[in-house]
């Protein structure tokens, strides 16, 4: 019993930091990690010092890569960890702190803009994909060859797509090669009009072509891991892909397709229930889940006039990476509305989850602006930077004299009727009589003291003058785990 609820003080002293992952072997680095292309760029930009920020599972080969590209570059390298909020996004303020002049970024990544301008090149790996066996799943899920189709891929699967391409391209007529969104080259020359981005990808449309039009064939995850909330790029393509289109994965390893469509249902549908919920809360945590990313400091204040103008409270949280035990020190919010990249946004919950639901800035923009979602068929955006001004997707709060703001809304989850915004009835002019409190009310309290009061615990009573006196005595010496009058037991 006593191994099943607690461990050794010896085990938490010696326990080591960061999961370690398989190491390389020497003679694979140049490919795995492309060397090559990396000691280019870095040449090309005359860089001094550059940073090296890898994923923790890819930390063991850290050291080996750096001293490879200090010899042949005869640059100073410098490797950084796991930022605070994601291995995905570009830690620009690590590099700075180390004075770097440009950043190479190895691993799975989110491909957000960078907040401040440094030269950043991706090494998103090269994963194994058997082409013959992919080539006959698609023929076999697509028996039309007139019906338009986009390949999708995983980050590390994307240099398969044009090898699928040549293999497919004689039967179908209407395929299109999505790419990964990578930063070009500054001042480099675009002949071709500027492709569609989005989903983190490029997409070479045909003049008076739409996405919408397109079914879905992707290439990536595994047999093994078929829960789509896993995948937080998956999960980010089946939220914002067309409803009614065919959305197919395959794993790139045997084959074998699954059909999407199902679960794209289910996760729309609990988005829709997370709508709810913020419609339904008084109290929003604000999570500021990036600091490396554009225009988070612009989505924040979007965010706080969303909350403002929906009559809620909001409150900013600086955390790091949200965990269930530092959200659970703020049971007052009702909600949290985490700010970080799309794929840090839809990252998986951890084990026994959350004590309050943790949002999207999308669905807290459905849940507070009346106006939203804009005519005509609106994906569910995956990043904040769309709800922006200046995006396709925004939609400006309605005046304050607008009928939206009136709209009757009952609650689908508790069934109550949800009153207008608190500023809209301190406007109402309706009655001017004035009617007499009878006795002396509290008219407006913090969402904090309001919750305080409703427990039926609320801390210790300080009972001032009414406690004898002591004099102070020695306390126990020693760390919390292992003190010194405990013992080895």
């Amino acid at each position: 019993m006593e191994s099943t609820f607690s461990s050794p003080a010896e085990t938490a002293l010696q326990r080591e930091a960061g999961v370690p992952g398989l190491l390389t072997p020497p003679e694979d680095l140049d490919r795995v990690y492309e060397l090559e292309r990396v000691t280019k760029f870095v040449c090309d930009l005359g860089c001094q010092r550059v940073a090296l920020q890898f994923p923790d599972q890819l930390l063991g080969d850290a050291a080996a890569v750096a001293a490879r590209l200090e010899e042949v570059t005869g640059s100073k390298m410098f490797i950084l960890g796991d930022t605070a909020y994601g291995s995905c996004c570009v830690d620009v303020l690590g590099a700075e702190q180390a004075g770097a002049q440009a950043l190479v970024h190895f691993g799975p990544a989110c491909l957000s803009p960078p907040a401040r301008l440094l030269p950043i090149t991706f090494v998103l790996g090269q994963r194994s994909v058997a082409l013959e066996l992919c080539a006959k799943a698609f023929e076999a899920q697509n028996p039309d060859p007139t019906a338009p189709v986009v390949l999708l891929s995983e980050p590390a699967c994307a240099h398969a797509l044009e090898a699928l391409v040549t293999l497919l391209r004689p039967k179908y007529q209407d395929l299109l090669i999505s790419s990964p969104a990578l930063p070009l080259p500054v001042g480099s020359p675009s002949s071709q009009p500027e492709p569609l981005e989005r989903f983190g990808r490029r997409f070479p449309l045909s003049p008076g072509r739409c996405l919408e039009e397109y079914g879905a064939f992707y290439v990536g995850s595994s047999q093994a891991s078929s829960d789509p909330i896993l995948d937080p790029d998956l999960s980010r393509l089946l939220l914002g892909w067309t409803p009614g289109q065919p959305f197919i994965s395959c794993c790139p390893d045997t084959g074998q397709t699954q059909d999407q469509g199902a679960q794209a249902g289910r996760l729309r549908a609990r988005r829709l229930y997370l709508v709810e919920r913020a419609r339904d809360a008084r109290v929003v945590g604000l999570l500021a889940g990036t600091l490396g990313v554009a225009q988070h400091r612009e989505a924040l204040a979007h965010l706080r006039k969303l909350t403002e103008a929906a009559g809620k409270r909001s409150y900013v949280l600086a955390l790091g990476r949200p965990t269930p035990a530092k959200l659970a020190n703020f049971p007052e919010m009702d909600v949290f509305v985490l700010l970080a990249c799309p794929l840090g946004a839809l990252a998986p919950q951890p084990s026994g989850g959350f004590l309050r639901p943790v949002l999207t800035p999308c669905e807290l923009e459905a849940a507070c602006n009346p106006a939203w979602p804009p005519p005509g068929l609106a994906p569910h955006l995956t990043h904040y930077a769309e709800l922006l001004p200046g995006s396709p997707f925004h939609v400006p709060l309605p005046p304050p004299d607008s009928e939206l703001w009136d709209t009757p809304d009952v609650s689908l989850i508790s069934g109550d009727l949800r009153a207008p915004p608190s500023w809209k009835l301190s406007r109402d002019t309706g009655c001017s009589a004035l009617a007499q409190r009878p006795q002396l009310e509290l008219a407006e309290s913090s969402p904090a003291a309001s919750f305080l009061s409703s427990r039926s615990w609320q801390g210790l009573e300080p009972r001032l003058g009414q406690t004898p006196v002591k004099e102070a005595v020695c306390g126990r010496r020693g760390i919390a785990i292992a003190y010194e009058d405990e013992g080895s037991s």
